[in-house]
Order: C-alpha cells, then sequence, then structure tokens
C-alpha cells in the first residue's frame, strides 16, 4: 500500500515533467520514522527497493541509503505537523524563483489554496540537505515553499495532498510567465 502511494505520486511527478529521471524526492512519516526515496532513485519507475525506512531524531544503518534531502525532511517533521512531503523541480515555479521573493499566484486555485509562496535564498550555490531549518521554518505556516534555482518543498497529511501544492504552484507559474511575455500586469 505504501509503495503503491509513492508510485503513483512519483509516475505523475515525472509525467508531468516536475522531477527530472533521478531528481526529486519524496516521504511520508511514519511517527518517530520515516519512509523517503532512495538516493538518487527514479521517481517514475520506483520500486520496493527504493524506498527507505530511517528514524526522524537519529540515524540507523539505512539513513546512508536516504535521499539527500533527508536533512530537509527530517527537520519539516520536526517542526510541522505534516505526514508527507514531495520535493520537485518546477520549471516555471523555478524559473521564477530568481526573480522574485515570493510567489503571488494570479489564478483562481493558486490564490486560493496557496495565497504566496515564499521564495528562499542563500548565498552561493544550494547543496542537497541545506537550509533546512529555513525550510521547515516557512512550512509551519505555508503549504509549499520555493528555494532560488533549486526546487519546491510541498507538505500535507498524504503524499497526494502535497502533490496538489505542487502541481497548484507550477500551474500558477507558468500562467503568471505567460502573462509577463504578453507584458500583461496583473494585480
Amino acid at each position: 500500500m505504501l509503495l503503491r502511494q509513492f508510485q503513483a505520486v512519483g509516475r505523475e511527478l515525472c509525467a508531468r515533467g516536475l522531477v527530472s529521471s533521478h531528481s526529486g524526492n519524496l516521504s511520508i512519516r511514519l511517527g518517530e520514522r520515516l519512509c523517503i526515496t532512495h538516493r538518487g532513485s527514479m521517481l517514475g519507475q520506483l520500486e520496493e527497493h527504493d524506498l527507505v525506512e530511517t528514524g526522524i531524531h537519529k540515524n540507523d544503518r539505512f539513513t546512508p541509503l536516504a535521499s539527500t534531502e533527508l536533512a530537509v525532511h527530517r527537520e519539516i517533521y520536526k517542526r510541522t505537523s505534516a505526514s508527507a512531503i514531495v520535493h520537485a523541480h518546477p520549471a516555471y515555479a523555478v524559473a521564477l524563483s530568481f526573480c522574485e521573493k515570493e510567489i503571488v499566484p494570479c489564478d483562481m486555485e493558486g490564490i486560493l489554496l496557496l495565497s504566496k509562496v515564499p521564495v528562499l535564498t542563500k548565498q552561493g550555490p544550494v547543496v542537497p540537505g541545506e537550509m533546512a531549518e529555513e525550510i521547515a521554518e516557512a512550512l509551519a505556516s505555508h503549504k509549499v515553499v520555493l528555494v532560488r534555482g533549486h526546487g519546491s518543498f510541498a507538505v500535507g497529511q498524504l503524499l497526494e495532498e502535497a502533490y496538489y501544492y505542487t502541481t497548484t504552484l507550477e500551474e500558477s507559474c507558468r500562467l503568471l510567465c505567460l502573462l509577463r511575455m504578453l507584458q500583461i500586469k496583473v494585480g
């Protein structure tokens, strides 16, 4: 059952171009543990061996197999009530992250669901697993956040919910980019 949830969301992320062949990661909270995708796994073709169960608060023998974003997932689970996390690399959202401090959707679904999405930045390139505290802090009051030039982190009670926030963000950003190309001002 758990594997099927990961597979469904992983396939959809890949099919929509929200991750590349070996990018992005997913996790689900399991009490004081979490199940996260394996380091370098292909979200579009997940199998049982692509899921790693490890501790939220401490390492164990499976920790080295987990996604390079494990530190971020752990911190989010420690600081929020999230039960699921989707980390993706939505192209339109990432593009806008280079020129915006926050994403303010102009479409009805984005406005109602997300209101606004903070864009977190740091000096220099972002290394996977970095900015865990900043990301978790922002997700305490937002459903999804963007890390400048890197990607989005969305939370929910189910993977499908976090996926929904991810796709809503990308659709809102796609519309914002189209409106900019048409030179139409919104707001």
